[in-house]
Protein backbone atom coordinates (compact mmCIF):
# COMPACT_ATOMS: atom_id res chain seq x y z
CA UNK A 1 0.00 0.00 0.00
CA UNK A 2 1.36 3.46 -1.16
CA UNK A 3 1.97 6.38 1.93
CA UNK A 4 -0.47 8.61 0.88
CA UNK A 5 -0.22 12.49 2.01
CA UNK A 6 -2.44 11.80 5.15
CA UNK A 7 -2.69 9.40 8.14
CA UNK A 8 -3.88 8.86 11.59
CA UNK A 9 -5.21 11.61 13.38
CA UNK A 10 -2.03 12.16 15.23
CA UNK A 11 -0.10 12.68 11.49
CA UNK A 12 -2.71 14.05 9.64
CA UNK A 13 -0.27 16.80 8.62
CA UNK A 14 2.69 14.49 7.27
CA UNK A 15 4.32 13.59 4.80
CA UNK A 16 3.92 17.44 4.13
CA UNK A 17 6.50 19.02 1.04
CA UNK A 18 6.91 22.36 1.32
CA UNK A 19 9.69 24.63 -0.14
CA UNK A 20 12.94 25.69 1.66
CA UNK A 21 14.40 29.08 -0.18
CA UNK A 22 15.18 28.62 -3.66
CA UNK A 23 16.92 25.98 -4.08
CA UNK A 24 15.69 23.34 -1.61
CA UNK A 25 12.27 21.15 -0.80
CA UNK A 26 11.79 19.91 3.04
CA UNK A 27 9.68 17.20 3.06
CA UNK A 28 8.32 16.68 7.01
CA UNK A 29 7.48 12.97 7.62
CA UNK A 30 6.13 14.01 11.38
CA UNK A 31 7.08 15.94 14.61
CA UNK A 32 8.79 13.54 16.76
CA UNK A 33 11.57 11.62 17.53
CA UNK A 34 10.89 7.88 16.59
CA UNK A 35 12.06 4.40 15.23
CA UNK A 36 9.24 4.52 12.50
CA UNK A 37 9.65 8.09 10.99
CA UNK A 38 13.25 7.56 10.92
CA UNK A 39 12.89 4.55 8.95
CA UNK A 40 10.48 6.67 6.46
CA UNK A 41 13.03 9.22 6.56
CA UNK A 42 15.87 6.63 5.39
CA UNK A 43 13.31 4.77 3.04
CA UNK A 44 12.93 8.16 1.21
CA UNK A 45 16.02 9.27 0.86
CA UNK A 46 17.12 6.01 -0.92
CA UNK A 47 13.89 6.87 -3.06
CA UNK A 48 14.82 10.21 -4.08
CA UNK A 49 18.47 9.43 -4.68
CA UNK A 50 17.40 6.21 -6.96
CA UNK A 51 14.59 8.61 -8.64
CA UNK A 52 17.32 10.13 -11.31
CA UNK A 53 15.55 13.12 -10.35
CA UNK A 54 18.70 16.06 -10.87
CA UNK A 55 22.25 15.18 -11.20
CA UNK A 56 22.69 18.00 -8.95
CA UNK A 57 20.36 16.88 -6.08
CA UNK A 58 22.18 17.00 -2.63
CA UNK A 59 19.37 14.85 -0.13
CA UNK A 60 20.49 15.36 3.85
CA UNK A 61 17.72 13.13 5.80
CA UNK A 62 17.15 14.58 9.46
CA UNK A 63 15.40 13.00 12.78
CA UNK A 64 11.93 13.21 10.93
CA UNK A 65 12.27 15.50 8.03
CA UNK A 66 14.39 15.06 4.33
CA UNK A 67 15.85 18.03 2.68
CA UNK A 68 16.72 18.02 -0.81
CA UNK A 69 18.98 20.81 -2.42
CA UNK A 70 18.71 20.73 -6.33
CA UNK A 71 19.61 23.51 -8.97
CA UNK A 72 16.69 25.63 -10.38
CA UNK A 73 18.55 26.26 -13.32
CA UNK A 74 18.09 22.72 -14.02
CA UNK A 75 14.91 21.92 -12.56
CA UNK A 76 12.04 24.61 -11.32
CA UNK A 77 10.30 23.99 -8.13
CA UNK A 78 7.24 22.68 -9.81
CA UNK A 79 9.01 20.13 -11.81
CA UNK A 80 10.79 18.73 -8.32
CA UNK A 81 7.81 19.66 -5.90
CA UNK A 82 5.69 17.21 -8.09
CA UNK A 83 8.91 14.43 -8.57
CA UNK A 84 9.66 14.62 -4.94
CA UNK A 85 5.67 14.20 -3.99
CA UNK A 86 6.27 10.86 -6.13
CA UNK A 87 8.75 9.33 -4.45
CA UNK A 88 6.88 9.86 -1.26
CA UNK A 89 3.60 7.78 -2.50
CA UNK A 90 6.09 5.03 -3.24
CA UNK A 91 6.79 4.85 0.37
CA UNK A 92 5.66 1.50 1.19
CA UNK A 93 3.73 0.51 4.27
CA UNK A 94 4.22 -0.39 7.14
CA UNK A 95 7.88 -0.16 7.35
CA UNK A 96 9.94 -2.33 9.30
CA UNK A 97 12.01 -0.20 12.04
CA UNK A 98 13.24 -3.42 13.53
CA UNK A 99 14.87 -4.78 10.06
CA UNK A 100 18.40 -5.47 10.40
CA UNK A 101 20.69 -2.58 10.26
CA UNK A 102 24.23 -2.47 10.23
CA UNK A 103 25.99 -2.24 13.70
CA UNK A 104 29.28 -0.34 13.94
CA UNK A 105 31.06 -1.62 17.20
CA UNK A 106 33.00 1.44 19.12
CA UNK A 107 35.86 0.41 21.78
CA UNK A 108 35.76 3.07 24.33
CA UNK A 109 37.80 3.73 27.42
CA UNK A 110 35.18 4.92 30.31
CA UNK A 111 36.29 7.80 32.40
CA UNK A 112 39.65 9.08 33.84
CA UNK A 113 40.90 11.77 31.73
CA UNK A 114 39.24 10.36 28.56
CA UNK A 115 36.01 10.78 30.24
CA UNK A 116 35.59 13.78 32.66
CA UNK A 117 32.60 13.99 33.63
CA UNK A 118 31.29 10.06 33.67
CA UNK A 119 31.58 10.80 37.65
CA UNK A 120 29.18 13.97 37.12
CA UNK A 121 26.83 11.74 35.10
CA UNK A 122 27.22 8.92 38.01
CA UNK A 123 26.25 11.50 40.29
CA UNK A 124 23.01 12.98 38.67
CA UNK A 125 21.60 9.17 38.02
CA UNK A 126 22.44 8.60 41.25
CA UNK A 127 24.06 5.38 40.39
CA UNK A 128 27.76 4.72 40.07
CA UNK A 129 30.03 5.14 37.42
CA UNK A 130 30.75 1.73 36.67
CA UNK A 131 26.45 1.17 36.25
CA UNK A 132 26.84 3.97 34.06
CA UNK A 133 29.37 2.05 31.67
CA UNK A 134 27.32 -0.78 31.65
CA UNK A 135 23.43 1.03 31.00
CA UNK A 136 25.49 3.08 28.33
CA UNK A 137 27.21 0.07 26.39
CA UNK A 138 24.66 -2.46 26.63
CA UNK A 139 22.18 -0.42 23.88
CA UNK A 140 22.97 -1.02 20.49
CA UNK A 141 21.72 2.88 19.39
CA UNK A 142 20.34 3.51 16.22
CA UNK A 143 21.84 6.77 14.16
CA UNK A 144 19.10 9.19 13.68
CA UNK A 145 21.40 11.79 11.31
CA UNK A 146 24.74 13.41 10.99
CA UNK A 147 25.34 17.05 11.89
CA UNK A 148 26.90 19.51 13.62
CA UNK A 149 30.55 18.78 12.51
CA UNK A 150 31.05 16.03 9.70
CA UNK A 151 30.53 12.68 10.86
CA UNK A 152 29.20 13.58 14.34
CA UNK A 153 26.60 11.24 14.63
CA UNK A 154 23.19 11.64 16.78
CA UNK A 155 22.08 8.70 18.45
CA UNK A 156 18.94 7.29 19.89
CA UNK A 157 18.28 4.85 22.73
CA UNK A 158 19.84 6.38 25.44
CA UNK A 159 19.01 5.00 28.93
CA UNK A 160 16.62 7.60 30.58
CA UNK A 161 18.32 6.86 33.53
CA UNK A 162 21.76 8.41 32.64
CA UNK A 163 20.29 11.33 30.79
CA UNK A 164 22.59 14.33 31.45
CA UNK A 165 22.17 18.02 31.02
CA UNK A 166 24.50 19.90 28.87
CA UNK A 167 27.25 21.99 29.93
CA UNK A 168 26.52 25.21 31.46
CA UNK A 169 29.60 26.82 29.17
CA UNK A 170 30.83 24.58 26.53
CA UNK A 171 34.79 23.23 26.15
CA UNK A 172 36.30 25.14 23.49
CA UNK A 173 38.54 22.00 22.61
CA UNK A 174 36.90 18.85 22.77
CA UNK A 175 39.36 15.46 22.00
CA UNK A 176 38.48 13.74 18.57
CA UNK A 177 36.99 10.70 19.33
CA UNK A 178 35.43 11.75 22.42
CA UNK A 179 32.00 9.73 23.68
CA UNK A 180 29.13 12.26 25.27
CA UNK A 181 26.05 12.34 26.19
CA UNK A 182 23.08 15.18 26.31
CA UNK A 183 19.84 15.35 27.89
CA UNK A 184 18.68 12.04 26.27
CA UNK A 185 20.91 11.74 23.53
CA UNK A 186 24.34 9.95 22.85
CA UNK A 187 27.26 10.75 20.05
CA UNK A 188 30.72 10.65 19.24
CA UNK A 189 33.08 13.40 18.29
CA UNK A 190 34.68 12.49 15.13
CA UNK A 191 36.79 15.59 14.96
CA UNK A 192 38.15 17.73 17.68
CA UNK A 193 36.47 20.92 18.32
CA UNK A 194 34.30 23.07 20.48
CA UNK A 195 31.54 21.02 22.38
CA UNK A 196 29.19 21.13 25.30
CA UNK A 197 28.20 17.57 25.60
CA UNK A 198 29.46 15.44 28.89
CA UNK A 199 31.95 13.69 28.23
CA UNK A 200 32.33 9.74 29.54
CA UNK A 201 34.63 8.00 27.53
CA UNK A 202 36.77 8.15 23.95
CA UNK A 203 37.69 5.59 21.61
CA UNK A 204 40.57 5.51 19.48
CA UNK A 205 38.81 4.76 16.54
CA UNK A 206 39.20 6.86 13.44
CA UNK A 207 35.80 8.39 12.96
CA UNK A 208 36.29 10.57 9.97
CA UNK A 209 38.36 10.42 7.25
CA UNK A 210 37.67 13.39 4.16
CA UNK A 211 40.46 11.45 1.97
CA UNK A 212 38.09 7.79 2.51
CA UNK A 213 35.85 7.29 -0.16
CA UNK A 214 33.45 7.15 2.32
CA UNK A 215 34.66 9.79 4.93
CA UNK A 216 32.45 8.45 7.30
CA UNK A 217 32.55 5.65 9.43
CA UNK A 218 29.17 5.73 10.95
CA UNK A 219 26.75 6.41 8.63
CA UNK A 220 22.55 6.89 8.77
CA UNK A 221 20.40 3.92 8.88
CA UNK A 222 23.44 1.79 11.10
CA UNK A 223 23.58 1.15 14.90
CA UNK A 224 26.32 1.83 17.13
CA UNK A 225 27.61 -0.41 19.76
CA UNK A 226 29.80 1.17 22.41
CA UNK A 227 32.26 -1.53 23.50
CA UNK A 228 34.45 -0.35 27.44
CA UNK A 229 37.71 -1.76 27.13
CA UNK A 230 40.73 -0.87 29.27
CA UNK A 231 43.35 2.13 28.46
CA UNK A 232 45.82 -0.48 27.74
CA UNK A 233 44.05 -3.06 25.51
Amino acid sequence: MSRKLKSEPERQRFPRVVPAGDSAILIELGSEVDPEISSMVFALTDLIKVAGLNSDLEVLPTYRSVLVYYDPLVCSYAEMFDAVNGAVEGLVEPINVNSSLKIVEIPVVYGGDDGPDLHFVADHAEITEDAVIELHSRTDYRVYMLGFSPGFPYLGGLDERIAAPRLKTPRVLVPAGSVGIAESQTGVYPNAGPGGWRIIGRTSVTLFDVNSSTPSLITPATKVRFIPVDQHD
